[in-house]
C-alpha cells in the first residue's frame, strides 16, 4: 500500500471512502432516528442540534436517509462492478484469444451496447422489467457496463497471446482455458483493476440518477431519491437536496482520487510523462 501514501489527494480519498464504508456497516447503530419516522409539526427545518442535517417535507430526519443510503451506494457500486468484471473478463478472453467468428461476434454485440448512451439503456431495462427495485438497478446498470471491461481486456489480451510464455505455453499442449485464465490474465489485472475502480464511482451515479429520476429502488433509502425530493423543495429549503448531493460528490471523488493513484501506480509510464510535462 506504499502506493497509497504518495498521493495526498490519494489518501484523503482512501480515509473518505473508509468513513463511507463504515457508515454503510454501522448505518443503524449511527442513523439517529428510525426510519420512515414522521413529524408532521417538524417538516422542512433546517439544520439543527436535534436534526443535524435538518428535517424532509414529511418531518423525517435527512441524516437519517442520508446514513441508510450510504449501505445502497456500497452495494449497488461494489456488486454492479463485480457482475460487469466477470461478463468482461469471459467475453474479453475469449475474444481476444480466440480471434476469427469468435472476436468479430463479441465486438460486434459490444459495439451495439456502446452505441446507446448507458443510462438510456438503463432506463429502458428498467421500463421493461416494470420493476425499479434494487436488484433491477443492479442488473440494468451492470447489462449497460459491461462493453467497456471486455474491450479493455480483449485489447490487453492481443498483445499477450503473441509473446513468448504463451507460444510456449501452447507448445506444451495446455487447454485455451487454461493459457487465458492461468497465464494471460495475471499479466492483464493492472489496467483492469484501474477500470474496475473507476466503474464503481460510475455505478454509484448510475443509481443515483436513476434513483433521481424515480426508477431507483422503491421503499429504499438512496442518495439520489432524496436529492430528487430535495428539488421539489429547493427555492424554500436547501439542505435536503445539499446533503445527499454533497455524499455523492465526496465519494465519487474519493474513489477517483484512489483510482488516479492506482493508475500511476500500476503504469509509472504515463505517470513519468504527467511529471514531465507539468
Amino acid at each position: 500500500m506504499a502506493w497509497l501514501t504518495r498521493s495526498p489527494l490519494a489518501l484523503l480519498g482512501a480515509a473518505i471512502l473508509l468513513l463511507v464504508l463504515a457508515v454503510a456497516a454501522l448505518a443503524p447503530a449511527l442513523a439517529p432516528y428510525e426510519r420512515g419516522q414522521t413529524n408532521v409539526r417538524q417538516q422542512l427545518q433546517g439544520p439543527s442540534w436535534e436534526h443535524p442535517m435538518g428535517t424532509d417535507d414529511n418531518g423525517s430526519d435527512v441524516m437519517t436517509e442520508v446514513v441508510h443510503g450510504a449501505r445502497v451506494a456500497v452495494v449497488v457500486g461494489s456488486i454492479t462492478v463485480t457482475l460487469r468484471l466477470l461478463l468482461g473478463i469471459l467475453l474479453g478472453l475469449l475474444s481476444g484469444y480466440m480471434g476469427g467468428w469468435v472476436d468479430e461476434a463479441i465486438m460486434r454485440l459490444t459495439e451495439v451496447f456502446m452505441s446507446f448512451p448507458g443510462i438510456l439503456l438503463a432506463i429502458l431495462i428498467i421500463f421493461i422489467t416494470q420493476e425499479p427495485s434494487l436488484w433491477t438497478v443492479i442488473f440494468a446498470l451492470s447489462i449497460t457496463g459491461w462493453a467497456g471491461f471486455a474491450r479493455l481486456i480483449r485489447g490487453q489480451v492481443l498483445v499477450e497471446r503473441e509473446k513468448d510464455y504463451v507460444q510456449a505455453a501452447k507448445a506444451l499442449g495446455f487447454p485455451p482455458w487454461r493459457i487465458m485464465w492461468k497465464h494471460i490474465m495475471p499479466n492483464i489485472w493492472g489496467p483492469v483493476i484501474v477500470q474496475a475502480t473507476f466503474g464503481v464511482a460510475g455505478a454509484i451515479l448510475g443509481e443515483a440518477t436513476l434513483s433521481f429520476l424515480g426508477l431507483g429502488p422503491q421503499n429504499t433509502a438512496s442518495w439520489g431519491a432524496l436529492l430528487d425530493r430535495g428539488a421539489d423543495y429547493f427555492l424554500v429549503t436547501q439542505h435536503i437536496a445539499f446533503f445527499p448531493g454533497l455524499a455523492i460528490m465526496l465519494t465519487v471523488l474519493a474513489i477517483n482520487f484512489i483510482g488516479d493513484a492506482l493508475r500511476d501506480h500500476l503504469d509509472p509510464r504515463l505517470a513519468g510523462r504527467v511529471e514531465a510535462s507539468t
